[in-house]
């Protein structure tokens, strides 16, 4: 079981390659709220990222930056010129030309590939929401080799596509997100958040975490996990919490209530047997947790969620 791996999964993240800008000087563009998360790379010449209120930050070759929330930005060839509104349909129309959407006067000196993630709403488990606004990748960074010939990848394939081309970006990009949580987790911020992602960076809890979604079934108790990941109870009791911000309790019900409302939503499969599926015995006690959860009792958030009730 990779835990990272499965609550992508799970939560259904998925990348969508927006398109690549070619910019020429003077040039500016603001993206305001991307739904989902938002990615650039800087695979020629150099930008400024910009958001209101902060300093802007210069982007170098090789450089990449994921915001998260899809905060509102701008990306510029100086740190204070006009930005313009992102034309979505000019980008869209220039990723079915080959992908490229050209600013500014020529020549282009500047090439950056934009791309989004988003993810199942349905599914609860925090993801990006536990990163800061911006994550910075220099190109220099630990782990960041690995990064640049995955965009090369992209850059590539944007320039000459071929037969599944579409399927091949979305999976670079899908791609691209490991490669850039990994290089957050290992860059440690000095002011670690609380949560499952940064939990990773510790084996004992990592390993607790990892057993819950192996086996959300399982009559999980603290004695249980505890001896599980070869820890006192006392222990794990302290350090689960402390890193993850909530008991593992609290952490497995959140989990079991995703994995069931996908279920709910995506199989005709009765509410018991879904029930059974994440460790409830009883159809009543899971009605109860996942109202709890959801503010809905399972079979009106199965209608709600197909679209049968409003």
């Amino acid at each position: 079981m990779d835990l990272l791996a499965d609550v992508l999964d799970v939560a259904g993240v998925r990348g969508t390659v927006a398109a690549t800008v070619h910019a020429g000087d003077p040039w500016g563009l603001r993206l305001f709220g991307v739904p989902g998360a938002a990615f650039h790379a800087v695979t020629a010449g150099a930008a400024w990222l910009r958001l209101p209120g902060e300093p802007p930050l210069r982007l170098m070759p090789g450089d990449v930056v994921l915001l998260p929330t899809g905060s509102e930005h701008g990306l510029a060839g100086d740190p204070a010129g006009p930005l313009e509104p992102f034309d979505h349909a000019a980008s869209k129309a220039a990723l079915a030309a080959g992908g490229r959407l050209d600013l500014g006067p020529p020549p282009a000196r500047t090439r950056i590939l934009c791309a989004s993630y988003r993810h199942d709403p349905a599914v609860t488990t925090p993801l990006f929401t536990l990163l800061p606004e911006v994550v910075h990748v220099p190109a220099g960074a630990p782990g960041a080799g690995l990064l640049a010939d995955t965009v090369r990848l992209l850059s590539g394939e944007l320039a000459e596509p071929g037969p599944a081309s579409t399927t091949l970006l979305d999976r670079l990009v899908d791609v691209l997100l490991i490669q850039v949580l990994r290089a957050w987790l290992r860059a440690e911020p000095a002011s670690p958040s609380l949560s499952w992602l940064r939990a990773l960076n510790d084996p004992t809890i990592s390993a607790a975490l990892t057993a819950l979604h192996a086996d959300p079934g399982r009559a999980w108790t603290l004695p249980a996990l505890a001896d599980h990941v070869a820890v006192s109870r006392a222990t794990l009791a302290r350090r689960f919490p402390g890193l993850v911000g909530e008991t593992p309790a609290a952490y497995l019900t959140r989990w079991r209530m995703d994995l069931a409302a996908r279920r709910l939503r995506d199989t005709d499969d009765p509410i018991d047997t879904v029930a059974r599926s994440v460790g409830y015995t009883s159809e009543y006690a899971f009605s109860r947790a996942f109202s709890r959860g959801r503010g809905l009792p399972p079979g009106r958030y199965r209608a709600q969620a197909r679209g049968k009730i409003t």
